[in-house]
């Protein structure tokens, strides 16, 4: 390729890359999105729902010990000088070590003498016997708070290990005088190591898998974005094309008309008689000019969407007809016959386009095919045919004939290059679609095919 193509290509090439990273960065970033809210989400539910599971199993055995009235007796009776054991009577203070309460330590301690015979005092404040060892309460803020009648869930550390108290106030009411005060703290316990380490284990679980969709995202971008990106990068190589086509297209006629006005005016004195034919010359490269201005803002409507049809009932027989009668007198100065051979092809499409798209095919095959040959249009319900006895299209350039400003090395001079694109788009729009084949008569033949009403 020449250096000067290179460097009129790269800024299409930094385009193209710069729109494949932005698809790659919103792919990634959206998934990155997704992935926190919903990782945050899951966290916090699974957070929210131990927490609360905790909570209950911690009050539905706080619920269970009254010592007030009940079995165990007075507070002081059950504190006595052991206030901590072990054992699987959960309505008993201590360790339960089986049922559904396994794991939690409850105490009560009595608001009357909470540092005497019951609680001996240590540094750390108000305390529990755990057989012969004494050891600070689980929660002494909460021990305090529950003195003023008020009902705790604390999270904190008790011997090194993560806990979650709950201190729950014992109410009594005074027989004599019918006042209620407290007298004496419930606290249940339960280690959280486990709840932590579920956590911990889904954090890391929600980390790893969302760095992997991440990635997966990522590729899935970038694949994503190289084959979005295919039809961009032909987009923009067929607007060059199309660019250079046009001009040099527009080069030709507009070359023409300048060199019969230069010549006109270097007769002065000439009359319009004397300057007769550079005028029809000037005329005739007008007209291509108007022709090739007219197809290249029908194309340019098509590339915008703003070329719409106007449906109607139609009959594609009837439209045949009216689009050959313009065009016999192109047809005479080749000597060309034509012949149409039609049946009723009611069907629902834009009459003036279905028109030109018989006329583009049936112009087409006059000036491509052979000088004093025939030219045959046929049709059919939901079927144009339009078939020469020319030399033909060869089977390799098939796919090209549609393109715009496509000629084949031997073809004809004459046309725009843009009427086989504009009749495909026609065809297109209707939902038909035009085959390019070998005809009957020796030529090339344009199949079109077209879905009946």
């Amino acid at each position: 390729m020449p250096d000067g193509a290179a460097r009129t290509h790269e800024p299409d090439g930094r385009l193209v890359r710069r729109v494949r990273l932005q698809l790659i960065a919103w792919s990634a970033g959206s998934t990155l999105v997704v992935l926190l809210v919903l990782g945050a989400v899951i966290y916090g539910a699974v957070a929210t729902s131990l927490a609360t599971a905790s909570e209950q199993l911690l009050r539905s055995r706080a619920a269970l010990m009254n010592p007030i009235g009940g079995a165990s007796g007075s507070i002081s009776s059950v504190v006595g000088t052991s206030t901590v054991v072990t054992g699987s009577n959960v309505a008993l203070p201590g360790f339960a070590v089986d049922g559904p309460y396994a794991g939690t330590l409850a105490v009560v301690v009595p608001a009357d003498d909470p540092i005497g015979s019951a609680l001996p005092v240590l540094p750390g404040g108000p305390v529990v016997s755990v057989g012969a060892s004494p050891a600070p309460l689980p929660d002494p803020d909460g021990y305090t708070a529950a003195l003023t009648g008020a009902t705790t869930l604390r999270e904190a550390t008790y011997q090194g290990s993560p806990v979650r108290v709950l201190s729950v106030p014992v109410r009594a009411t005074d027989a004599a005088t019918g006042a209620e005060t407290t007298v004496g703290v419930i606290q249940v316990t339960e280690d959280r190591t486990a709840e932590l380490r579920t956590l911990t284990t889904l954090l890391f679980v929600l980390l790893g898998g969302g760095v992997l969709a991440m990635a997966a995202a990522t590729l899935v971008g970038s694949l994503y974005a190289t084959r979005a990106l295919v039809p961009i990068r032909a987009s923009l190589q067929r607007q060059r094309e199309f660019a250079a086509d046009t001009s040099h297209e527009l080069r030709t006629p507009l070359a023409v008309i300048r060199a019969g006005v230069a010549r006109a005016r270097q007769q002065p004195d000439a009359t319009v008689a004397d300057v007769g034919p550079t005028l029809d010359m000037v005329d005739a490269e007008a007209i291509r000019l108007g022709a090739l201005v007219d197809d290249l803002l029908a194309l340019a409507r098509t590339d915008a969407g703003t070329a719409d049809l106007d449906l109607a009932d139609v009959d594609l027989a009837d439209l045949a007809a009216d689009a050959l009668a313009p065009l016999g007198a192109l047809a005479a100065t080749r000597g060309t016959t034509l012949e149409l051979d039609v049946a009723p092809a009611p069907l629902r499409g834009d009459a003036v386009r279905l028109r030109r798209l018989v006329t583009v095919l049936v112009d087409n095959a006059i000036r491509h095919g052979r000088e004093g040959g025939r030219v045959r249009v046929t049709v059919r319900p939901g079927r144009l045919l339009v078939e020469d006895d020319g030399p033909g299209i060869k089977p390799e350039h098939r796919d090209r004939v549609f393109n715009r400003f496509w000629r084949g090395a031997d073809a004809a001079p004459g046309g725009s290059g843009l009427g086989l694109a504009i009749a495909s788009w026609i065809a297109e729009r209707h939902g038909g679609r035009i085959i390019v084949g070998d005809s009957t008569l020796g030529g090339a033949s344009f199949d079109v095919r077209l879905p009946v009403s």
